[in-house]
Order: structure tokens, then C-alpha cells, then sequence
């Protein structure tokens, strides 16, 4: 394939993935091998098993660190060994219903995990380009049916949502206090609900559906009126490496530029649909069935949440690839290898992404284009 603007950007570089035995994580690492970079890893080990991690044998092709990204001497350890040009600080505990469980856990991973982060950063002496993912959950949620802006109040009613806000409060508060004359450059990225191939966390519609689906068995579905911003991993990966790209070969403005904050990376307002919309879409590709698992007595999650992606189209001149369709399409043909022939699974996941990034050619997006 011809190099685009974004391979050549990374091709060549050092970049330190945190979180990156996740599923987030491990389709970024995949991603950066692909272009050419020189990837290291901080994280804890892969927390589900199967891992995607496992499956596309990332072990043996980054260099790869067990870490608690709460231990700041040992992440400080790590980026000075990595001697990064980009950090994607991915690491968290990531699950609403885990949150209310561990919600000591939850906080101390997600809000002192990131400030390991960006304490480590501020030390370090060289230009670097740091994006701290957070995510939608982080706005302080109305339900509403306008999507959120980057301006709009931080909240959350449960402890997953409340420690990502406090997450991106801590970032901003560190990149106005010690980062000013600092080469390096920091924001923030909140995507939204993310699926795709290789998920496979407990307590999240799709990987329920997937394995469900292998078993044969009916799937529970919890809460099927509840709304989300359904898209592919890729689209909000595509944001996070073209975001970290133009931060690294821009200027910083006079206090803060537009590239120096919090972007929203989320789909189209087509793909803003229902649990059950999803669920039957993926029957479709899929034969199966589904029942009503809801419970009145479950702790409370959000029904209504969309993203406004208007920053990042006029700053980045991103926005979102896959239809709706496409990206149920995708993800259930990803998991359908994987139950017909798990060692294939590999090859489906980089035949994604350089379908992903063809169709973002095609579509004419700035990251796509040629170099």
C-alpha cells in the first residue's frame, strides 16, 4: 500500500503504548508495527482471557513491560528507557459495573495512573507528543439528545465516568501548570462506545453477543433502549495517531493552540442507535437470538450520549469512516474467524486496517492522503 501521511509520520519512531495488553491498546500496537514504528508497552497483564494481546502474538514484536501505571518511579523507569517521540496513555480500568465494585481500584488507576503518566512526561528532556485517552463517560451527562462538546461540564454519576473526568481535569491542570515551555506537547482524546474484533471484557453488549453467538446460546441483553455512539476501534485510533502527529509537527501557539486540549472523537450522528438496534444488526450477520436480561435493581448506567465531532473536523479534518453498518459488518466478521480458526485472527486484523485506512483514502481524509 502507498505510504500516507500518516505511516511516514510514525514510520522509524518510538512510541510507548500504555495499556497495550487491552483491546484498545493491542489494535494500536498493531496499527503502529504496521507503519514502521518502534513500539514499547507499559501495562498490566492481559486482563481477559482469550487476549487479544495473545492472539496477535504482540509479546514477541514490541518490547513489552509488565507495569502498574500507579508506580511512578517504575512508568518514569519506562519512558526514559523508551525515549518516546509519542506516548498514548491508554492503561485504565475501563468498565462502568467494575467501577462500582472497585471503585478505590477504579479511581487510583485512572486518575493517579494518568498523573504517573504526565509526571513522567515532565521530565522528560526531548520533544514527545502525549495523548491521554479518556472517554465520553467524562461529560457531566444530561442525556440529552445534542451531542457534547469539548467546552460542555465534566461529571459523572457513577465512579468510572467520575474518575475519567477527573482524569482530564488532572491533564489539563498539568498542561497549564508545568508544560508551557515544556517540548512536550499534551491532549486528550474521548472517543465513544467502541467495538470491533477481539473485545472480549466481561459485562459489554458486543463481546456478550460474540460469545453468546459461539456457543450457541441466547444472548442477555441488559438495557436494550440505551443509546450510544456505536464505532469501529479504528475510527478513534485514526483520531489519537493524526492528533499526536500534527501536535508533533506544529508550533505551539501563544498559550494554549487548538491542538493543545481535549478533542471528542466519535461517529456520525447514523450510528447514535439503541442497544437493540446493535444487537439485531448483529443478527443479521450472525443467526441467533436474544432475550431481555434487564434488571431494575442494577446499578445505574447512562441511556443517552452522543458526541459533537465538530473540533475534530476543523482542526484535524477527521472524521469518522465506517457507516454503522459497516462497522457491525466488520466486527462479526472478525469474531466469526475467530471462531472458525483462532490463528487467523491475525491476518483478519491487519486486512481491517488497511481496508480501514483505504476507505479513508477513498473518502479523501487528510491522515489517508499520500505522503
Amino acid at each position: 500500500m502507498t505510504a500516507s501521511r500518516l505511516s511516514t509520520a510514525y514510520a522509524g519512531r518510538r512510541v510507548l503504548v500504555t495499556g497495550h495488553t487491552g483491546f484498545k491498546g493491542s489494535w494500536l500496537a498493531e496499527w503502529l508495527l504496521a507503519m514502521g514504528a518502534e513500539v514499547s508497552g507499559c501495562a498490566l497483564p492481559p486482563p481477559t482471557q482469550p487476549a487479544l494481546f495473545d492472539q496477535l502474538g504482540l509479546a514477541g514484536r514490541l518490547r513489552h513491560v509488565i507495569a502498574d501505571v500507579r508506580d511512578g518511579a517504575g512508568v518514569a523507569r519506562v519512558v526514559e528507557e523508551a525515549r518516546p517521540d509519542f506516548i498514548f496513555h491508554l492503561a485504565a480500568q475501563s468498565l462502568v459495573r467494575e467501577s462500582y465494585e472497585q471503585p478505590v481500584d477504579t479511581f487510583s488507576t485512572n486518575v493517579m495512573g494518568t498523573i504517573s503518566v504526565l509526571e513522567a512526561a515532565r521530565r522528560f528532556d526531548r520533544p514527545c507528543a502525549v495523548i491521554v485517552v479518556t472517554t465520553d463517560k467524562c461529560y457531566l451527562n444530561r442525556e440529552w439528545h445534542y451531542g457534547y462538546r469539548e467546552e460542555d461540564p465534566l461529571g459523572g454519576r457513577d465512579p468510572y465516568s467520575a474518575s475519567k473526568a477527573a482524569a482530564e481535569l488532572a491533564t489539563a491542570a498539568w498542561r497549564d501548570s508545568f508544560f508551557g515551555k515544556s517540548p512536550v506537547r499534551i491532549a486528550a482524546a474521548r472517543a465513544g462506545n467502541v467495538i470491533g474484533g477481539g473485545d472480549w471484557a466481561k459485562d459489554r453488549i458486543v463481546p456478550d453477543c460474540m460469545r453468546a453467538l459461539a456457543a450457541g446460546a441466547t444472548i442477555p441483553v441488559r438495557n436494550r433502549r440505551a443509546t450510544r455512539p456505536w464505532q469501529h476501534v479504528l475510527e478513534p485510533l485514526a483520531g489519537y495517531l493524526w492528533l499526536a502527529a500534527s501536535l508533533a509537527s506544529s508550533e505551539p501557539a501563544s498559550g494554549d493552540s487548538p491542538l493543545d486540549s481535549s478533542f471528542n472523537f466519535g461517529p456520525g450522528s447514523e450510528s447514535n442507535r439503541p442497544v437493540g438496534d446493535l444487537v439485531e444488526r448483529v443478527l443479521s450477520h450472525w443467526p441467533g437470538s436474544w432475550t431481555d436480561a434487564s434488571d431494575p435493581s442494577a446499578p445505574h448506567e447512562a441511556r443517552l450520549l452522543h458526541l459533537c465531532t465538530d473540533k475534530a473536523a476543523a482542526a484535524l479534518q477527521w472524521r469518522p469512516v465506517w457507516s454503522f453498518d459497516d462497522t457491525i459488518r466488520e466486527t462479526v466478521a472478525w469474531y466469526r474467524q475467530a471462531a472458525d480458526d483462532a490463528a487467523a485472527v491475525g491476518g483478519m486484523t491487519r486486512r481491517q486496517i488497511d481496508g480501514y485506512c483505504a476507505a479513508a483514502r477513498a473518502a479523501g481524509l487528510a491522515w489517508a492522503a499520500p505522503a
